[in-house]
């Protein structure tokens, strides 16, 4: 049974495993794939290349290439704050939040390295049902979707026990 965390390190490992699996379906995607010319895979799957120079949903694509650096600092900012964070976790009930950050990280960083290299991001994963379309992303998207969905667990359902718990442990 885990004891403790694995160490800082191990979850290095994770952002960067998230990192180069991103860049390199990215790169695939975009040597491959025609831009907006949607490849079937699935019924409601479709390999379709976008850029996008704004955040999730396009959020500010339009507005004039300030954004860009915008999101590449809001990513390093955070990615580092995050890491520091996550250095600082040791005890096995704060798994999930240290998963959640490292995925969060390896995503943030992942988008980031495509705004370093080509003020957009690459995305090229399109879900639709019939003629309505979900936004089309990518894996660093899926990896920050998923670190925040355990963060949010941690933050609802552990970190209440935790708090508690160490209560519990003071008053002893």
């Amino acid at each position: 049974m885990l004891k403790r965390l694995p160490g800082y390190s191990a979850w290095l490992i994770l952002s960067l495993v998230i990192i180069g699996l991103d860049q390199w379906t990215k790169v695939i995607a975009d040597s491959s794939l025609i831009y907006n010319s949607p490849v079937e895979v699935l019924p409601i799957l479709n390999w379709t290349l976008h850029y996008n120079p704004g955040a999730a949903f396009s959020f500010l694509g339009d507005a004039g290439g300030w954004q860009v650096y915008f999101f590449k600092t809001i990513a390093f900012v955070v990615s580092a704050v995050m890491a520091v964070w996550l250095s600082r976790l040791k005890d096995k009930s704060e798994l999930i939040l240290a998963i959640g950050l490292a995925l969060i990280i390896g995503g943030a960083l992942g988008n980031a390295i495509d705004r370093i290299l080509y003020d957009h991001v690459v995305d090229f994963i399109s879900f639709h049902w019939q003629n309505r379309y979900f936004p089309t992303f990518n894996i660093a998207d899926i990896a920050i979707t998923c670190g925040a969905g355990l963060f949010i667990v941690d933050a609802l359902f552990l970190e209440p026990k935790r708090t508690k718990q160490n209560k519990t442990d003071s008053e002893k």
